[in-house]
């Protein structure tokens, strides 16, 4: 995720992203760009004809793509705000949960002490790679070969880090060293952890609806090569300027909500899960150092 000033308008204006979204767009800009110089060529100098023209018909047509257009875009944000939600929601839990293990637990209780340090930031590092659809466990704790096992031959990892922090609240309130009241506090913060799993993987799969992101492809593609009709007849040769800087900022709206839909992965706009987890880990360390 990208850290900026908003107030930095000169950084905003030229910043390498916007080179980026150029880069990306170039070959649909460059095809625009042709076809218009092509139309504009045979309609203007081959066949020499002449049209007062009119601006009325795609003024009516770019109000509805803008409607369609900031639907969609806010229905994108709304994916990524309830994303960086859940994982605000995910590290309230991760410290609640170290708070009560580090006032629950006498402090001659090392070793489970020391077990959940290193296991609750798990549960966010785990978290994230399923996200990303990722097997990678090395930036996790494991502790011994026998928790990594068990981690690597699972198929969901984020339920076996919360069935092993399961495991470990139930042998303390065997032992002893919790209650039964006690746990039950535990459990909510504990419960939350697979909550927040299932709304994330809800996010993930569940993309915009197939025929709302085609049509909407479909409309930008025949506003922008229908555009040229309204401008060529006043503004000659310069309507492929023209018409290429409305197909830029247009489809760069529809690029934004692509990117931001999957608020998960690893794209500049994305959440920045690496941080949130780092955190997390930093927090709980400090809560449950001795």
């Amino acid at each position: 995720m990208i850290q900026y000033n908003p107030r930095s308008w000169f950084s905003l204006i030229f910043d390498v992203y916007s080179r980026y979204v150029i880069k990306l767009l170039f070959p649909l800009l460059l095809f625009v760009g042709v076809f218009t110089l092509l139309l504009c060529f045979l309609v203007i100098d081959v066949f020499n004809l002449h049209y007062g023209g009119t601006i009325a018909f795609h003024s009516i047509l770019g109000v509805i793509l803008g409607l369609f257009l900031v639907l969609r875009t806010n229905t994108a944000y709304d994916r990524w705000w309830e994303g960086r939600k859940l994982w605000g929601q995910l590290v309230n839990d991760s410290r609640q949960i170290a708070i009560k293990v580090d006032a629950f637990l006498p402090k001659e209780a090392t070793e489970d002490r020391e077990y959940f340090r290193r296991m609750i930031p798990n549960a966010a590092f785990a978290i994230k790679e399923h996200l990303r659809d990722s097997i990678l466990i090395g930036e996790m704790d494991t502790i011994n070969d026998e928790i990594k096992n068990r981690i690597i031959k699972s198929k969901h990892r984020p339920n076996m880090v919360n069935r092993l922090l399961y495991d470990r609240v139930m042998k303390c309130m065997k032992e002893g060293t919790i209650t039964a009241e006690q746990l039950f506090i535990l459990d909510k913060e504990l419960k939350g952890f697979t909550d927040i799993v299932g709304a994330c993987e809800r996010i993930k799969s569940t993309p915009i609806p197939y025929s709302y992101s085609m049509f909407i492809k479909k409309f930008l593609f025949i506003y922008a090569i229908t555009l040229p009709v309204s401008f060529m007849w006043d503004f000659g040769y310069w309507t492929v300027f023209i018409v290429m800087l409305a197909f830029y900022f247009l489809v760069s709206i529809e690029l934004i909500s692509e990117e931001i839909e999957d608020p998960f992965g690893t794209d500049i706009n994305d959440l920045p899960l690496n941080e949130i987890a780092l955190k997390i880990k930093r927090n709980v360390s400090e809560i449950l150092h001795d």
